[in-house]
């Protein structure tokens, strides 16, 4: 009987940074419009709204002694302990990030040599063939390095392949803008290594869109708020909210729905959704429309976990810090079993839209 190649998930790891930041955190900045206007509002009510439209009340910066190599390389170490391979079999590397190594006092650029080379250099790996290199793709970017990885894996050409996100937001988002409190730190990684199955398992389908030619300005580096303060050369990640939350509403339940179709998994199957997390009632609203599209009306209990409302929005981070928090039992709220179909998409900067069906 011939057999399929399938990409599977090993093992996993992630470094949650240790300094929580609450929200009261926040009572002494001050907020400026994007026209330099100082808001008339106070803190207090700024606050308690950006609480109650995105559900976060905390959310996690990595200390002044690391940069995004090094929490990569953290969670690089628990994937491979968990998988329990020998790191010198490694075939790939991929580090999906979005601003390279930061440093806490240094806003300049460090991608060279990039960050997948110096986490090999981290690990010691002596295998000139553990290929590594880096994808900039936005939020979804841990999501399409997977991608790349089951493409490599169902090619033959590899056959273990360690996929990390990683970003230290923090470092580059304005404190004079309200939606710097969004952003937070984090890495997260995983193992994945080719099975041969007479069934289906691991990745079963994916999608990727890419809409750029009207929407690739929604994300960008801009100057601070506030006129006059700081570096004139510094710039920071700035957004237009109001249109990404409208543009991720109208695409990304779409895009799921298209990829599960491709699977040929019936909606009824999937048993957890793990979506990028830049806004709790945005995730709500896309989980809802996604079951409407199915004329489903009542959504199914505890399938979407949620972290954003502790852990913020780590970028590319989110959804493998999610899925290894599962899986070490350290969510007790959600269990993955063997067998359970998962949904995997994410949202972010290009704009660019991917999901992955998965299948324990």
């Amino acid at each position: 009987m011939n057999r399929t190649f399938y990409s599977v998930i090993t093992g996993t790891g992630s470094y949650i940074p240790s300094k929580r930041i609450r929200n009261e955190d926040f009572l002494t900045n001050e907020f400026y419009d994007l026209g330099g206007e100082k808001l008339e509002k106070t803190n207090e009510e700024i606050i308690d709204k950006f609480l109650e439209i995105t559900t976060i009340a905390e959310r996690r910066y990595v200390t002044d002694d690391l940069v995004t190599s090094d929490i990569s390389y953290y969670a690089a170490i628990e994937a491979i302990k968990s998988a329990n391979i020998d790191k010198e079999e490694l075939d790939y590397i991929i580090v999906a990030h979005n601003f390279g190594d930061v440093k806490h006092n240094n806003k300049q650029l460090d991608i060279v040599p990039s960050i997948a080379a110096r986490v090999k250099h981290k690990l010691e790996i002596k295998n000139p063939y553990t290929v590594a290199y880096d994808l900039p793709f936005g939020c979804p970017g841990w999501l399409q390095a997977t991608i790349q990885a089951d493409y490599f894996i169902k090619s033959g050409d590899a056959k273990k392949v360690l996929v990390i996100g990683a970003d230290i937001l923090s470092r580059v988002s304005d404190p004079h803008d309200r939606d710097s409190m969004l952003y937070a730190d984090g890495a997260g990684a995983t193992m994945l290594e080719a099975r041969t199955s007479d069934n289906p398992i691991g990745i079963l389908a994916h999608k990727t869109r890419s809409d750029t030619l009207l929407h690739s300005k929604m994300l960008y580096m801009g100057k601070s708020y506030h006129p006059g303060t700081g570096n004139k050369d510094d710039v920071f990640l700035k957004m237009n909210g109001r249109k990404l939350y409208q543009y991720a509403l109208e695409r990304v339940p779409q895009a799921i729905k298209d990829c599960i179709e491709k699977s040929k998994i019936q909606i009824r199957e999937i048993k957890k959704v793990l979506i990028h997390q830049a806004n709790g009632k945005m995730d709500d609203a896309i989980l809802k429309r996604l079951y409407s599209l199915y004329d489903i009306i009542t959504v199914p209990e505890n399938i979407m976990p949620m972290v954003i409302s502790w852990l913020g929005n780590s970028s590319v981070a989110t959804i493998p810090t999610l899925l290894d928090l599962i899986l070490k039992d350290n969510l007790k709220s959600h269990k993955i079993n063997i067998g359970d179909v998962l949904v995997f998409a994410s949202v972010g900067a290009g704009m660019n839209i991917n999901t992955l069906i998965y299948k324990m």
